[in-house]
């Protein structure tokens, strides 16, 4: 059974479930496919030539990259398409496997898709320091291409799905659509100022503001892009990844977690991040959101 749509945007693909193959030719991207298709299905997707398994939420296809630049910066349907397409090829990725290791020359931009990752260094005396957590949706290193080589490593911590985009197509795609170069900078000033916050917990905050503040920063980073189930967090990180995150030794991590939870303001459980009182872990934390900007969802 085949349906043929009009819309504006250049684009091409098609979706098959269930029985069902439907032609779309120069359709938007943000098409109303609930007309459809029932919800939470996966279905086979051909994007410019490109076959992709899909996971289909409602009525759009999930790709979290694409939201979140689309919410920094509106996007044509055309940047839309040009941003499915670059990321059609993704690949699932073990846990704890080196995206890209130090001294390694630097290669294609990564695009999480799903799962979570990690940058980190490793001391010569063989401690790690892990310097930033990514989360689905997240893009590494747009300008690391200028550098002979890479100054840290980047590993996923869960299964991961991952796209890679060329350096030279994505040169094409910032040159060609003002909309994703506006967005993937405004992102990368907010990784930026991520970075800034954690430098200055490194330097000035105590041990157990030190904790509140990463628990704060992760749930809302983690709630802007849908991953909070109510009010809990699955946290896939364990105390040793946290305690190198944190400049603290376990056992210490561990005391400190003992303190926050008999606080009241927060406890992990089994993987689990519950915050129990919102405005206690903020206050222990001396939390500002402003360094991750999230007003720019709404106003850019």
């Amino acid at each position: 059974m085949y349906r043929k749509i009009a819309c504006a945007a250049p684009a091409y693909f098609s979706v098959e479930t269930s029985g069902l193959k439907l032609a779309l030719m120069d359709c938007s991207i943000w098409i109303d496919f609930c007309k459809y298709f029932s919800s939470n299905q996966y279905s086979t997707i051909t994007l410019n030539n490109v076959n992709v398994n899909c996971a289909m939420t409602g009525c759009f296809m999930t790709n979290r990259f694409v939201d979140k630049l689309n919410g920094f910066s509106k996007l044509r349907s055309e940047e839309v398409a040009a941003l499915f397409a670059a990321t059609a090829q993704a690949k699932e990725i073990p846990i704890k496997t080196d995206l890209i290791r130090e001294g390694d020359q630097p290669g294609p931009v990564l695009v999480m898709l799903k799962g979570w990752a990690c940058r980190y260094k490793i001391l010569p005396n063989g401690t790690r320091q892990v310097l930033a957590y990514l989360m689905p949706g997240d893009c590494c290193d747009l300008h690391i291409g200028l550098l002979a080589e890479m100054d840290h490593s980047i590993q996923v911590i869960t299964p991961a799905l991952v796209a890679t985009i060329g350096r030279l197509e994505m040169d094409e795609i910032m040159d060609q659509h003002r909309g994703i170069a506006k967005a993937m900078y405004l992102a990368q000033l907010i990784d930026e100022g991520i970075m800034r916050a954690w430098i200055t917990s490194m330097g000035r905050r105590s041990s157990v503001e030190r904790v509140a503040h990463l628990m704060c920063e992760l749930y809302l980073r983690a709630r802007n892009i849908g991953l909070i189930d109510g009010d809990e967090l699955e946290l896939p990180l364990s105390q040793l990844l946290l305690a190198d995150s944190l400049g603290m030794t376990p056992v210490h991590l561990n005391r400190v977690l003992k303190v926050l939870r008999e606080s009241q303001a927060m406890i992990i459980s089994r993987g689990t991040l519950n915050i129990k009182d919102p405005r206690k872990l903020v206050k222990i934390a001396g939390f500002d959101e402003n360094y991750l900007h999230r007003r720019l969802r709404v106003t850019v």
